[in-house]
């Protein structure tokens, strides 16, 4: 029985390529190419933090990603167009399924947990409109390290105090999808790009296109 619902935010919530109009806006026609390595350097700056026990908070980590994919790309910056990039990230767009779904999710708890600070994700969830959604927002800051560290996926099962495969964890993310399986959680994988799965020894436990389709099966079960 699934009790509770724990969402991933980014690239399964908030699409985190909504940013390439911001980025055109100051970098013509090179809005694509910033944000694929802008969001891939994101990425790998938390993998490995987290190995290297150096960590530094999202906004930190969204901050220098961004600097490399820009001198990556040998593009001339100020600090003044750092700030104004990474400030997109607080208004992200939601995919277009996700309130329809969160509701036909309800009346099951929903959270959030994920590697964005309390602060980003706060503003980007109230930019949406979602707040009214979710239980809880769960940043990965009090466990200073990030996803698929166990310790951050045990934050969700200790706050909600029911077992873990009582508790559907989403994420469009492969490797999210691989960390939080190997936890424990009952794991649905939103892959809306028709990805590979990772071969990792696990798999999820739904694969979908959509949330909204994830939701309807959860609501007939």
């Amino acid at each position: 029985m699934i009790e509770a619902v724990v969402f991933d935010a980014y690239g399964t919530l908030f699409d985190v390529h909504s940013v390439i109009d911001s980025c055109n806006k100051i970098f013509p026609e090179q809005g694509e190419q910033i944000s694929q390595v802008w969001r891939q350097k994101q990425l790998e700056y938390t993998w490995l933090r987290a190995l290297m026990k150096r960590y530094a908070n999202f906004e930190d980590v969204n901050r220098d990603s961004l600097r490399f994919a820009l001198n990556y790309l040998k593009l001339a910056y100020d600090e003044g167009i750092i700030e104004t990039l990474v400030s997109a990230y607080l208004t992200l767009q939601h995919y277009p399924e996700v309130e329809q779904a969160l509701q036909a999710f309800l009346p099951r708890r929903l959270f959030i947990l994920s590697n964005g600070t309390e602060s980003m994700l706060q503003a980007v969830v109230r930019h949406a409109g979602l707040e009214t959604y979710f239980y809880d927002v769960l940043s990965v800051d009090p466990q200073q390290t990030y996803k698929p560290d166990p310790q951050v996926y045990q934050l969700a099962v200790s706050i909600l105090d029911i077992p873990k495969k009582n508790i559907l964890f989403v994420s469009s993310n492969g490797w999210d999808v691989a960390g939080s399986k190997e936890f424990g959680f009952t794991v649905g994988w939103i892959n809306r790009q028709n990805k590979t799965i990772e071969e990792l020894g696990v798999r999820p436990d739904y694969i979908v296109n959509n949330l909204l389709d994830l939701a309807k099966i959860i609501s007939n079960t």
